[in-house]
């Protein structure tokens, strides 16, 4: 028998600055002396060990690099950004500042903040966690600069000719001659005691090649340049490398160094696939071992950054995410889900990335989403098991964390913050003043919690998960020859190895308890799962453990079908074992 797959594994993903404040002052646009602000150094070894207690095996820290913000540190020789080119107070994390530097909102003590950083990558490895870190390579912050850049390195633009609107060799894209606008309607969060100065103006992140985006672009970014014409049908200039390939090499090198295990590449697509396929196979000289995640949102480009960019795996946000939530939202069926694995079928699912919530993404408990956060749980399931790549929890999701109120520039969209400082009081109550416990929790949180430590646990421990085939149920049962199957709110597959046979169904009507029978076509019973004709099995529970199990016959599981009680919102596995 040949060894099995157990690369599947389970990111946690930390907004650093949020993570360990314990500040409940959250007034809104607040400075972080009056809503506080988290630390490399409150994620300690207690943190850590519960994180790993908890059962995720990765970190991503957002939020890392230096990014423009409102805080002033001019005094530690950090150049402060304009109030009219930065989002909220502490800024977006996504309008970096300089690569070869972390937020000094996250230290300590400020001149010492890279120490504390790789303290922490230190501490995260130490107890058998993996880090990863974003690249966001796509823009910068309008007032990038680099000071921590080492000697001999070229900043970005440094070198440009502004005076033409591209050129291969230039780092960013002009509008000659033209001073930038300030979007209209825009109403910074301090007050404006001198104008912002750009010219010529810089073409805006999100593709804005005009002199003034709109309030709703991402105007405190810069677009960067990896030698394609915008302008010009979208040429493409690639000989020589341009120098923008060449710089980001070089910082995803200097991370790698640093002990970072993997990275979050942020709109991966926004940048071309070609530079991809070369600076993953630079950088995996230096480690082979090195983890890329696409954010990508174009179902149409999955394979092309798969197979030419070379990345490890990409967000199913438009694909399962999608889906899910639609199902969530009872305007949706799970009809869907067939749809996207079977777009997503073969080598293809093994490289997609599952969640319910990151940073971009409202909160499950929200009135925005789902309303409370047990509703979600059959999706969470399903998105964990339902092939072998792996699955992200975004903090505070496994307590139910609901964004309730504005919260600075963010606004009440049931999204927590990333642009200001904040305190999270459902995780706070985890936090503990440090204890990470779970002593202060409402009963409600600590089985929910428990739920997606159980989830964990049971993901990494059994091999059909991790390693397994996949086989949908759903042709053979929603097709009026199983009894009261309703394909619409009912969804069944199989996981298998040679070791291990999980059968998984759900229910996912948010009040109706559905009484239906369950049955495997017997080519899949024998060419499939490899189990003979003759003899007695039993499905036995393995998540969640306190369901009853349920004795067949081979007989029964492939023409009538088994008898199974699904109460709503619930999800089930069983393991297909002699009896």
């Amino acid at each position: 028998m040949s060894a099995v797959n157990h690369d599947k594994f389970i990111i946690y993903q930390i907004f650093t600055r949020l993570f360990g404040n314990r500040k409940t002052a959250n007034k809104v646009y607040g400075t972080i002396e009056e809503n506080g602000c988290g630390k490399f150094n409150d994620i300690d070894d207690t943190a850590l060990a519960a994180l790993k207690d908890f059962g995720v095996t990765h970190l991503w820290y957002t939020g890392v690099l230096e990014h423009a913000t409102l805080t002033d540190y001019s005094k530690f020789g950090i150049k402060p950004d304009h109030p009219l080119i930065v989002k909220g107070i502490a800024g977006s994390p996504y309008a970096v500042k300089d690569y070869y530097d972390v937020d000094p909102d996250l230290a300590v003590d400020v001149p010492n903040r890279m120490q504390e950083f790789e303290n922490l990558v230190t501490r995260t490895h130490v107890h058998g966690l993996k880090v990863i870190i974003d690249f966001v390579p796509n823009h910068v912050a309008r007032q990038y600069h680099s000071d921590m850049r080492p000697e001999g390195v070229r900043d970005f633009g440094e070198d440009d000719d502004n005076t033409v609107s591209f050129s291969p060799g230039n780092n960013f894209y002009y509008i000659p001659e033209h001073d930038f606008v300030v979007p209209e309607g825009l109403t910074p969060p301090l007050p404006v005691t001198t104008p912002y100065h750009e010219r010529p103006a810089k073409a805006t992140g999100n593709d804005v090649f005009q002199a003034q985006p709109s309030q709703y672009d991402w105007y405190e970014t810069v677009k960067l340049n990896y030698g394609i014409d915008y302008l010009d049908g979208r040429a493409r200039h690639f000989d020589p490398i341009p120098s923008t390939w060449l710089k980001m090499r070089d910082i995803l090198i200097y991370w790698t160094r640093k002990g970072v295990d993997g990275f979050r590449c942020d709109m991966a697509e926004m940048v071309p696939v070609e530079f991809w396929g070369w600076v993953i196979s630079e950088v995996r000289r230096e480690n082979p071992a090195i983890l890329f995640i696409a954010e990508i949102y174009n179902l149409f480009e999955y394979r092309n950054y798969i197979d030419k960019g070379g990345f490890d795996y990409l967000y199913d946000k438009v694909g399962l995410y999608n889906s899910l939530r639609r199902i969530i939202g009872g305007y949706g069926t799970t009809e869907d889900i067939t749809r996207i694995w079977q777009y997503e079928s073969g080598d293809f699912s093994e490289h997609m990335l599952r969640f319910l919530e990151n940073h971009d993404e409202q909160r499950i408990a929200s009135r925005y989403f789902a309303g409370n956060p047990w509703t979600a749980l059959p999706a969470m399931v399903l998105s964990a098991t339902l092939h072998t790549g792996p699955f992200m929890l975004y903090f505070g999701q496994e307590l139910g964390v609901d964004a309730t109120q504005q919260e600075g520039f963010q606004g009440d969209d049931g999204r927590t913050t990333i642009f200001d400082y904040w305190g999270i009081p459902e995780f706070q109550q985890w936090v503990n003043g440090g204890k990470f416990n779970d002593e202060l929790l409402t009963m409600e949180q600590k089985t929910l919690r428990e739920f997606y430590r159980n989830l964990n646990a049971f993901v990494l421990k059994n091999e059909a998960v991790y390693a397994g085939g996949f086989y949908d149920l759903q042709y053979v049962n929603a097709d009026g020859q199983s009894i009261n199957y309703d394909k619409t709110i009912i969804y069944s597959y199989l996981r298998h190895t040679d070791n291990q046979k999980l059968l998984f169904v759900y229910n996912f009507h948010e009040s109706r308890t559905v009484e239906t029978t369950i049955k495997v076509p017997q080519d899949a019973w024998t060419d499939v799962l490899k189990l003979g004709n003759t003899g007695l099995y039993k499905l036995k529970p393995v998540f969640p453990l306190e369901v009853p199990q349920v004795q067949l016959r081979t007989a029964e599981i492939t023409s009538t079908g088994v008898h199974v009680e699904l109460p709503p919102i619930s999800a089930f596995a069983f393991e297909i074992v002699p009896k």
